[in-house]
């Protein structure tokens, strides 16, 4: 593990994002509320923030911190669902693991409720988008954009 003992404690904040890819149908049963093991949304966002909170038991040398606060947010669109952790703390180390982690495990969670309605589903696109605090400083992915002037 790092040492990050010498660091003194700053506010910190990461944002990831990631995609469930899924058939339209399954898409709109999750938006009607009608997927049969429940609100798979409110699932999901449990289960990411409990992730956020459990990264160091789940990631080898990862630090264990004080979170401050996660939040989970979700786009659903007429193939995919987006997901958005954002992971807050005032620690020695950043944030980035734990949000992340929140976009893996709430995106699994939404695979496990819908599997019964869509076996094809897939999960991509996990990243960070944006880090604050700590040495380094700010970072912002950059946006892509799609040959059309449209957010890849």
């Amino acid at each position: 593990m790092v040492d990050v003992t010498p660091k003194e404690a700053t506010h910190r904040r990461a944002m990831a994002r990631c995609r469930v890819h899924m058939s339209s149908e399954t898409s709109s049963l999750v938006a009607r509320g009608a997927i049969s093991k429940g609100d798979v949304l409110a699932v999901a966002r449990v289960a990411g923030i409990q992730a956020a909170k459990r990264t160091a038991d789940l990631i080898p040398l990862c630090h264990p911190l004080l979170v401050g606060s996660v939040f989970v947010n979700f786009t659903i669109d007429d193939t995919w669902i987006e997901i958005e952790a954002q992971v807050e703390t005032v620690d020695r180390t950043g944030v980035e693991m734990e949000a992340l982690t929140a976009c893996s495990v709430a995106a699994l969670t939404i695979y496990d409720m819908c599997k019964s309605a869509d076996r094809s589903m897939t999960i991509g696109e996990l990243a960070l988008w944006e880090k604050t605090g700590g040495r380094s400083g700010i970072y912002r992915r950059p946006v892509e954009l799609d040959p059309d002037g449209f957010e890849a």
